[in-house]
């Protein structure tokens, strides 16, 4: 493999464009609100599949009907596939949608967009370079609760995608979750339900890289969207900014969120998934 991803070429082929990044910040926010089964969130959707289209990536859209407290509404998550030497999947993932609030206008531009944005240009770079292993890259749809936080209020998307995997035995090898990572103050903390090795692996990438100082070893619990596809057993990591004081108020806009702090983790995960796919290559699945 890992004699063509050992060295770690891919990131210099591709490296992130953290002002791409921005830019996708900068247009989804212009949309306005996005939440799960809004007109806005259709346009969303339609921005980052004609963004995929203009880097030469077919995008799914793979619709879904949920029951919310808002009555059944239509979602949709969309997929970008990008074949490696072997089928075996790892799946890149975060939200695109913003949480409803009728009582002020939340635009989401650090929660949800710059998860979407993130994506857009992980999926570019990956495209680029050499990939041992199938690579699905997907923006999950409805993360975000209608009303209080519960298991049925809540990661409509990823709880579909990861249910409907599991039936159709096609669950991935392995998942990586990045969400509100654009804060211009960025330090993110382990996720305490998170798969060890794989926490450890992008923690080794961002000391390597220089930027240990944004990553803390202290622990905070939370529930995302890789929780679904670990309590079917996959490894998973969550990647999050969870002290970011605009969460979810009218302060969440453009100007919190930060170029280089897109860049610092898009860095950090490119550089991190060679050593995923060798980890992953000498572990039998379920290992």
């Amino acid at each position: 493999m890992l004699a063509v991803l050992a060295g770690g070429p891919g990131a210099a082929e591709a490296p992130f464009d953290a002002a791409a990044a921005l830019r996708h910040v900068e247009r989804l926010v212009a949309i306005g609100p996005r939440p799960a089964g809004s007109a806005a969130a259709a346009r969303a959707r339609r921005y980052l599949v004609d963004q995929l289209r203009g880097i030469g990536v077919k995008a799914q859209v793979q619709p879904f009907e949920a029951d919310t407290p808002h009555g059944r509404l239509r979602m949709a998550n969309v997929v970008a596939v990008l074949p490696g030497r072997r089928p075996d999947v790892i799946l890149l993932g975060g939200h695109y949608d913003t949480k409803l609030f009728r009582e002020f206008r939340f635009v989401g531009a650090n929660d949800g967009g710059s998860s979407a944005a993130l994506l857009l240009e992980l999926t570019r770079a990956l495209g680029a370079r050499p990939r041992e292993f199938t690579y699905w890259v997907v923006w999950f749809d409805g993360e975000e609760a209608f009303g209080a936080w519960t298991a049925t209020d809540s990661l409509y998307g990823s709880r579909r995608m990861a249910e409907d995997l599991r039936r159709a035995g096609r669950l991935p090898r392995a998942v990586l979750v990045a969400d509100m990572i654009g804060d211009r103050a960025l330090g993110i903390r382990r996720e305490a339900f998170s798969t060890p090795w794989l926490t450890d692996l992008v923690w080794a990438t961002a000391r390597r890289l220089g930027y240990g100082a944004h990553f803390s070893d202290e622990t905070l619990p939370v529930e995302d969207d890789h929780a679904p596809f670990l309590r079917h057993g996959v490894p998973a990591a969550l990647v999050i900014d969870f002290d970011y004081p605009p969460w979810h108020t009218a302060e969440d806009t453009l100007d919190r969120v930060s170029a280089r702090s897109l860049e610092t983790v898009g860095r950090i995960l490119l550089e991190a998934l060679p050593a995923i796919e060798e980890r992953l290559a000498r572990t039998p699945r379920g290992g």
